[in-house]
């Protein structure tokens, strides 16, 4: 029996194992509390059965097969990189590089589907450049999204604003996922300090994902940002604040196209009253562009209403508000609620269709929605009115 157990055992570089670890950014101890024997699998005394190894890479997040590598690979995002937070860590943590892949995936079969409706390409993507300006792209952005600000005036609030903004973009065309965890897997989290989305240009299929665990508020400016990547062609991951003003060329540009998409210049000259106090003067427009009080306060220095000094004061006040507020009404919700949100409600709806009608198979349905069980299917089949 003891013989056995040394014949299942698989040697496993040392430095792959510590590379593995770091890379998933866990600690010994995390580790050790799964696998006792971990920490003399990493110095080489003894090796992992097969078995472990598995289990090992599934706690990971990492391919087995790159345990097996002489030496560590090079991992980079497979699309441009704009981010621009200071402090982050240069290697891309694997639930980014998890997320980034499976939206490729997504984007692949969706491109795939179009191509069979003899779908046409959206003649907006790649439809501007950096050298245009960002307040005639941006009114081209509301025209083509039908994003008025007068109808936006008349919707209850910011939150439900930002609800109808990601229909209206889906309705012109646009994949749009929002989701703070990889897949379905609620023990994933994403890290907002590592990203706040990122774009997939395609003239058939393009995507935007957004980082749920940021603030609504952050959110909204982020699609707006986005779509300012699609219209420029440009597409990569963001970490695009409300409070960056980014030395990027690209990043500028769209983070201008954002603003203007969201609170035009003009109307909000036409509506600003200088005397009026800052407080209520957030609220009032804030009400009126069915924003977050931070792009109002972004728009204020943008128009030189208030300094530069005072705005940082302000906006720490305000996101830590909007924090608070938000922390109030955060629930797990109803996975069939949430799903259409996480994957995109159109997307969701032509895999749905397609599987239903036989033109592709149930077990790559389930993969590319993150289902496990076709009495999950079936339900969220009959939540989205798809029979």
């Amino acid at each position: 029996m003891e013989h056995e157990k040394i014949r299942l055992r698989v040697s496993v570089n040392p430095a792959l194992l510590r590379w593995a670890r770091e890379r998933a950014a866990l600690t010994l101890g995390e580790l050790m509390r799964r696998f006792p024997h971990y920490e003399q699998w990493e110095q080489g005394v003894t090796q992992p059965t097969l078995k472990q190894l598995e289990r090992l890479a599934q706690a990971l997040h990492v391919p087995i097969g790159f345990l097996f590598l002489n030496a560590p690979p090079e991992e980079s995002i497979p699309i441009p990189d704009f981010r621009t937070l200071p402090g982050r860590t240069a290697r891309p943590s694997p639930d980014l590089l998890d997320t980034i892949y499976l939206c490729q995936q997504r984007q692949a079969w969706y491109r795939d589907f179009l191509t069979r409706e003899a779908s046409r390409p959206l003649p907006f993507i790649r439809s501007a450049t950096i050298k245009q300006n960002p307040v005639g792209v941006a009114a081209d952005i509301r025209r083509r999204l039908k994003f008025d600000v007068e109808e936006r005036n008349h919707i209850p609030t910011w939150s439900e604003a930002l609800r109808r903004f990601i229909e209206q973009v889906e309705a012109a065309g646009v994949l749009v996922m929002v989701s703070g965890i990889v897949g379905n897997n609620p023990h994933r989290k994403l890290n907002v300090q590592e990203f706040r989305g990122f774009t997939l240009v395609d003239e058939l299929a393009p995507l935007i994902f957004i980082n749920a665990a940021d603030t609504k508020a952050g959110q909204m400016f982020t699609l707006a940002h986005e779509l300012a990547h699609l219209w420029l062609g440009s597409g990569g991951v963001s970490d695009v604040q409300l409070s960056a003003f980014p030395d990027s060329e690209i990043e500028r540009w769209c983070n201008q196209v954002a603003a203007e998409v969201l609170v035009p210049l003009e109307e909000f000259h036409r509506l600003f009253r200088p005397d009026e106090p800052r407080r209520s003067a957030l609220d009032r427009l804030a009400r009126h562009f069915k924003v977050s009080t931070l792009v109002i306060l972004r728009r204020m220095v943008e128009a030189g209403a208030i300094s530069g000094e005072d705005f940082w004061q302000a906006y720490e006040e305000e996101l830590e508000h909007l924090q608070q507020f938000e922390r109030k009404g955060e629930g797990g919700g109803n996975f069939y609620h949430t799903l259409p949100l996480r994957v995109s409600r159109t997307f969701a709806e032509a895999v749905l269709i397609s599987t239903l009608e036989g033109q592709t198979l149930f077990r790559e349905a389930y993969q590319i929605l993150g289902i496990r069980k076709h009495e999950t299917f079936q339900q969220f089949a009959e939540t989205l009115g798809v029979r």
